[in-house]
């Protein structure tokens, strides 16, 4: 398989895991409950009944193949995480490295196109503005005045947008890069399933494997 296709088995086998971790962690799968009504107590001819509460799933009969299931799942992440990382090891670039970078090229590119979508402008403010006189009796009183404000950028916005132009331009190669590092680089590593097998299925065989043994 290609690195696309195995960081895809990646998220597949973390999948089941964490499904096969929900049986395991719902207490209904893993204790059996059975009550005792004591009929006998009561009744000395009549007989004690045994009443087992009902399992919530298939899987409470299987726990002991579904916690080797979990097992099984995790040495399959074991493998293919070396896999990648010997895959990874070949590449001509640090694909992590450039992703990550990639973030923040394409975060600063966005905000340097915010700042050049901002213009100049000029707006009166009715009653905006304030200022003090004498009154009749000499007494100094405040008023109110209308108000000019006047906004402008502070910045160069011809280098802003350039800068902005300059790292989409680089994430732009980047992500092809990467884009052919995912498609062209070989995982040594195939599934012991089908990827687009449900949980059930694959849950299933492995159950049925251990019972064959």
């Amino acid at each position: 398989m290609n690195l696309k296709d195995a960081f895809r088995a990646q998220n597949k086998l973390q999948s089941l895991m964490d499904e096969a971790s929900c049986i395991l962690q719902d207490r209904d799968n893993i204790l059996k409950v059975t009550t005792t009504h004591l009929r006998s107590k009561v009744m000395p001819e009549a007989k004690d009944a045994v009443i087992e509460d009902a399992a919530p799933s298939e899987y409470a009969e299987h726990i002991n193949q579904v916690a080797a299931f979990l097992m099984a799942m995790l040495a399959e992440r074991e493998k293919l995480g070396a896999a990648i990382c010997d895959a990874k090891a070949r590449l001509p670039l640090d694909m992590d490295s450039e992703t990550g970078l990639n973030r923040v090229r394409q975060g600063l590119a966005n905000t340097f196109r915010r700042m050049t979508a901002l213009r100049s402008s000029e707006v009166v403010l009715a009653g905006g503005g304030k200022g003090y006189r004498f009154n009749g009796e000499g007494n100094q009183v405040s008023y109110r005045c209308d108000a000019k404000q006047v906004t402008t950028i502070n910045f160069d916005r011809s280098k802003i947008r350039g800068m902005a132009t300059e790292l989409g331009r680089k994430a732009d190669e980047v992500s092809a890069q990467v884009d052919r590092c995912l498609v062209n680089t070989t995982v040594d590593y195939a599934l012991p399933f089908e990827m687009n097998d449900t949980f059930d299925v694959i849950l299933a065989d492995f159950i049925q494997r251990q019972s064959d043994r």
